[in-house]
Protein backbone atom coordinates (compact mmCIF):
# COMPACT_ATOMS: atom_id res chain seq x y z
CA UNK A 1 0.00 0.00 0.00
CA UNK A 2 1.30 3.51 -0.61
CA UNK A 3 1.02 6.08 2.44
CA UNK A 4 1.24 9.94 2.40
CA UNK A 5 2.40 11.26 5.81
CA UNK A 6 2.02 14.77 6.52
CA UNK A 7 4.83 15.46 8.80
CA UNK A 8 6.81 18.27 9.77
CA UNK A 9 9.26 16.68 11.85
CA UNK A 10 12.02 15.14 10.08
CA UNK A 11 12.70 12.62 12.78
CA UNK A 12 9.70 11.54 13.46
CA UNK A 13 8.77 10.87 10.23
CA UNK A 14 11.82 8.84 9.18
CA UNK A 15 11.54 6.57 12.47
CA UNK A 16 7.56 5.76 11.12
CA UNK A 17 8.43 5.77 7.91
CA UNK A 18 11.30 3.42 7.70
CA UNK A 19 8.41 0.95 9.89
CA UNK A 20 6.10 1.29 7.42
CA UNK A 21 8.42 0.23 4.97
CA UNK A 22 9.53 -2.87 6.82
CA UNK A 23 5.97 -4.04 6.15
CA UNK A 24 6.31 -3.51 2.72
CA UNK A 25 4.27 -0.21 2.80
CA UNK A 26 5.62 2.78 -0.01
CA UNK A 27 5.48 6.24 2.11
CA UNK A 28 5.85 9.89 0.85
CA UNK A 29 6.36 12.16 3.11
CA UNK A 30 5.27 15.87 3.08
CA UNK A 31 6.21 18.46 6.00
CA UNK A 32 3.81 21.18 4.86
CA UNK A 33 0.08 21.27 3.62
CA UNK A 34 1.10 22.25 0.49
CA UNK A 35 3.44 19.49 -0.17
CA UNK A 36 0.62 16.97 0.67
CA UNK A 37 -1.88 18.72 -2.18
CA UNK A 38 0.85 18.69 -4.71
CA UNK A 39 1.56 14.43 -3.53
CA UNK A 40 -1.91 14.25 -3.87
CA UNK A 41 -2.31 15.58 -7.23
CA UNK A 42 0.57 13.58 -8.78
CA UNK A 43 -0.18 10.02 -7.14
CA UNK A 44 -3.41 7.64 -5.64
CA UNK A 45 -2.61 6.82 -1.62
CA UNK A 46 -4.05 4.13 0.06
CA UNK A 47 -4.01 6.17 3.61
CA UNK A 48 -3.22 9.48 4.99
CA UNK A 49 -1.13 10.16 8.52
CA UNK A 50 -2.22 13.68 9.41
CA UNK A 51 -0.15 15.75 12.15
CA UNK A 52 -2.47 18.42 12.95
CA UNK A 53 0.62 21.48 13.54
CA UNK A 54 2.60 21.91 10.83
CA UNK A 55 4.29 24.84 9.05
CA UNK A 56 1.74 26.83 6.85
CA UNK A 57 -1.50 25.72 8.62
CA UNK A 58 -3.77 23.20 10.59
CA UNK A 59 -4.45 19.88 9.68
CA UNK A 60 -8.07 20.40 10.25
CA UNK A 61 -8.05 22.33 7.54
CA UNK A 62 -6.32 19.67 5.03
CA UNK A 63 -9.07 17.29 6.60
CA UNK A 64 -12.92 19.52 5.87
CA UNK A 65 -11.30 20.16 2.08
CA UNK A 66 -10.74 16.46 1.28
CA UNK A 67 -14.21 16.14 2.63
CA UNK A 68 -15.54 18.42 1.64
CA UNK A 69 -13.94 17.06 -1.92
CA UNK A 70 -15.87 13.92 -1.54
CA UNK A 71 -12.05 12.64 -1.08
CA UNK A 72 -12.34 9.36 0.50
CA UNK A 73 -8.67 8.49 1.29
CA UNK A 74 -8.38 6.80 5.07
CA UNK A 75 -7.22 9.63 7.00
CA UNK A 76 -5.43 8.88 10.17
CA UNK A 77 -4.25 11.95 13.05
CA UNK A 78 -1.29 11.77 14.29
CA UNK A 79 -0.76 14.74 17.18
CA UNK A 80 0.18 15.84 20.97
CA UNK A 81 -3.19 17.42 21.19
CA UNK A 82 -4.76 15.08 23.61
CA UNK A 83 -7.79 16.99 24.59
CA UNK A 84 -11.37 15.16 24.25
CA UNK A 85 -12.28 17.92 22.77
CA UNK A 86 -9.67 17.87 20.31
CA UNK A 87 -10.49 14.07 19.47
CA UNK A 88 -13.93 14.71 18.54
CA UNK A 89 -13.08 17.70 16.38
CA UNK A 90 -11.09 15.88 14.30
CA UNK A 91 -13.17 12.64 13.96
CA UNK A 92 -16.40 14.76 13.48
CA UNK A 93 -14.64 16.62 10.84
CA UNK A 94 -14.06 13.08 8.88
CA UNK A 95 -10.89 11.38 10.69
CA UNK A 96 -10.92 7.81 10.27
CA UNK A 97 -9.00 7.45 13.74
CA UNK A 98 -6.76 9.28 16.10
CA UNK A 99 -3.55 8.80 17.52
CA UNK A 100 -2.04 11.04 20.34
CA UNK A 101 1.97 11.31 20.22
CA UNK A 102 3.88 9.66 21.45
CA UNK A 103 2.39 6.59 20.68
CA UNK A 104 3.97 2.80 20.38
CA UNK A 105 4.71 1.60 16.64
CA UNK A 106 2.89 -1.64 17.07
CA UNK A 107 -0.05 0.46 17.49
CA UNK A 108 -0.25 2.59 14.86
CA UNK A 109 0.75 -0.39 12.40
CA UNK A 110 -2.35 -1.97 13.92
CA UNK A 111 -4.36 1.50 13.58
CA UNK A 112 -3.61 1.46 10.01
CA UNK A 113 -4.76 -2.17 9.54
CA UNK A 114 -8.10 -1.57 10.87
CA UNK A 115 -8.73 1.77 8.64
CA UNK A 116 -7.46 -0.48 5.49
CA UNK A 117 -10.16 -3.07 6.53
CA UNK A 118 -12.91 -1.41 7.04
CA UNK A 119 -12.69 0.80 3.59
CA UNK A 120 -12.47 -2.81 2.21
CA UNK A 121 -15.70 -3.75 3.98
CA UNK A 122 -13.80 -6.88 5.96
CA UNK A 123 -14.23 -6.97 9.55
CA UNK A 124 -11.41 -10.06 9.36
CA UNK A 125 -8.28 -10.15 9.17
CA UNK A 126 -8.06 -13.49 7.17
CA UNK A 127 -9.29 -13.02 3.57
CA UNK A 128 -10.35 -16.23 1.63
CA UNK A 129 -10.15 -16.23 -2.03
CA UNK A 130 -10.24 -18.94 -4.97
CA UNK A 131 -9.42 -22.00 -2.96
CA UNK A 132 -6.56 -19.71 -0.72
CA UNK A 133 -6.56 -18.07 2.61
CA UNK A 134 -4.37 -14.90 3.12
CA UNK A 135 -3.44 -13.38 6.67
CA UNK A 136 -1.45 -10.14 5.98
CA UNK A 137 -0.69 -10.07 9.43
CA UNK A 138 1.70 -13.20 9.66
CA UNK A 139 2.43 -12.40 5.18
CA UNK A 140 1.02 -15.93 5.07
CA UNK A 141 -0.73 -17.79 2.51
CA UNK A 142 -2.69 -21.41 2.92
CA UNK A 143 -3.36 -23.35 0.14
CA UNK A 144 -4.37 -26.80 0.58
CA UNK A 145 -3.55 -26.63 4.03
CA UNK A 146 0.22 -25.53 3.20
CA UNK A 147 1.66 -22.39 4.24
CA UNK A 148 3.36 -20.52 1.91
CA UNK A 149 5.46 -17.38 3.27
CA UNK A 150 4.91 -13.71 1.36
CA UNK A 151 7.43 -11.51 0.87
CA UNK A 152 6.82 -7.84 1.41
CA UNK A 153 6.12 -6.68 -2.09
CA UNK A 154 4.52 -9.82 -2.89
CA UNK A 155 2.51 -9.63 0.38
CA UNK A 156 1.27 -6.25 -0.83
CA UNK A 157 0.41 -6.81 -4.55
CA UNK A 158 -1.54 -9.93 -3.21
CA UNK A 159 -3.70 -6.98 -1.04
CA UNK A 160 -3.99 -4.72 -3.88
CA UNK A 161 -5.64 -7.41 -6.27
CA UNK A 162 -6.98 -9.26 -3.49
CA UNK A 163 -9.23 -5.79 -3.04
CA UNK A 164 -10.78 -5.94 -6.76
CA UNK A 165 -10.94 -9.00 -7.96
CA UNK A 166 -11.33 -8.77 -11.95
CA UNK A 167 -10.43 -5.27 -12.13
CA UNK A 168 -7.54 -4.68 -14.41
CA UNK A 169 -4.40 -2.77 -12.68
CA UNK A 170 -2.06 -1.08 -15.01
CA UNK A 171 1.64 -1.17 -14.20
CA UNK A 172 2.07 2.31 -14.03
CA UNK A 173 -1.59 2.02 -11.17
CA UNK A 174 0.85 -0.92 -9.41
CA UNK A 175 3.98 0.73 -9.32
CA UNK A 176 2.31 4.22 -7.70
CA UNK A 177 0.39 1.43 -5.00
CA UNK A 178 4.08 -0.34 -4.13
CA UNK A 179 6.49 1.92 -4.61
CA UNK A 180 7.34 5.80 -3.46
CA UNK A 181 8.50 8.46 -4.88
CA UNK A 182 12.08 8.58 -3.34
CA UNK A 183 12.70 4.61 -4.35
CA UNK A 184 14.26 3.97 -8.46
CA UNK A 185 11.93 1.82 -9.73
CA UNK A 186 12.89 -0.50 -13.10
CA UNK A 187 10.52 -1.01 -15.62
CA UNK A 188 10.06 -4.65 -15.33
CA UNK A 189 9.54 -4.25 -11.59
CA UNK A 190 6.21 -5.13 -12.08
CA UNK A 191 6.48 -8.28 -14.09
CA UNK A 192 8.95 -9.78 -11.80
CA UNK A 193 6.91 -9.60 -8.35
CA UNK A 194 3.53 -10.82 -10.47
CA UNK A 195 5.81 -13.67 -11.70
CA UNK A 196 6.87 -14.59 -7.85
CA UNK A 197 3.69 -14.14 -6.77
CA UNK A 198 2.05 -16.50 -9.91
CA UNK A 199 4.25 -19.07 -8.77
CA UNK A 200 3.08 -18.76 -4.79
CA UNK A 201 -0.81 -19.21 -6.26
CA UNK A 202 0.11 -22.36 -7.99
CA UNK A 203 -2.53 -25.07 -6.56
CA UNK A 204 -4.99 -22.99 -5.88
CA UNK A 205 -8.47 -21.83 -7.61
CA UNK A 206 -6.97 -18.05 -8.42
CA UNK A 207 -5.31 -16.37 -11.43
CA UNK A 208 -3.27 -13.21 -11.63
CA UNK A 209 -4.08 -13.01 -15.80
CA UNK A 210 -2.29 -10.68 -17.93
CA UNK A 211 -4.45 -8.28 -20.08
CA UNK A 212 -2.32 -7.55 -23.22
CA UNK A 213 -1.74 -3.46 -23.52
CA UNK A 214 -3.95 -2.61 -20.37
CA UNK A 215 -2.23 -4.66 -17.34
CA UNK A 216 -3.14 -7.33 -14.92
CA UNK A 217 -6.58 -8.90 -12.58
CA UNK A 218 -6.56 -11.39 -10.13
CA UNK A 219 -9.50 -14.18 -10.83
CA UNK A 220 -10.86 -17.57 -10.10
CA UNK A 221 -11.01 -20.41 -12.13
Amino acid sequence: MRFLMVEDSEDLAQSVAERLRLDGHAVDRAGSLSEAEDCLSAAPYDLILLDLSLPDGDGRDFLTRQRRARHDVPIIVMTARAAVSDRVDVLDLGADDYLTKPFDFAELEARCRAVLRRRGGASETVQRFAGFTFNPLTAQLVIAGEPRELRNRELRLLEILLAAPDRIFSKAQLCDRLFSYAESVSDNAIEVYVARLRKKLEGSGAHIDTVRGLGYRLTSA
